[in-house]
């Protein structure tokens, strides 16, 4: 009988990889916002503004963008590796990561390090 919850947290790797997805389109959002000030906004003529604002709200739309996608894939990743049971490490590194990203991303990360540190975890992980 399998009595691990490796199933239960692969589920919950998907759902956190596709609500990170989800997140990036804020961060989509937040550049147009940047890129509607750039074009549409007519700072040019003031000579008080040293340089466009809406430069840094494409900056950060664009850095917040990448970083969520990076993180919903590495998050998928995890989901994919927890079913093949391979690359413990990864997994160790990408749970550590997930306790930054919020209260679902800590909770996550803390249960899913208690879960690997079973011996008998750690045996499945060994087999591969």
């Amino acid at each position: 009988m399998n009595s691990n919850n490796l199933g239960t947290f692969r589920i919950l790797f998907i759902v956190k990889g596709i609500l990170t997805f989800l997140l990036s389109l804020l961060f989509i959002a937040y550049a147009g916002f940047g890129w509607f000030f750039m074009n549409f906004t007519t700072l040019e003529n003031e000579p008080d503004v040293a340089f466009n604002p809406g430069i840094i709200f494409v900056i950060f739309g664009g850095i917040g963008l990448l970083f969520c996608i990076a993180f919903g894939i590495l998050n998928l990743l995890v989901a994919k590796y927890l079913k093949e049971t391979r690359h413990y490490q990864f997994i160790f590194v990408v749970a550590i990561l997930n306790c930054i990203t919020g209260v679902l991303g800590i909770l996550l990360g803390v249960f899913t390090i208690i879960e690997l540190q079973k011996p008998e975890i750690k045996a499945l992980f060994e087999k591969k």
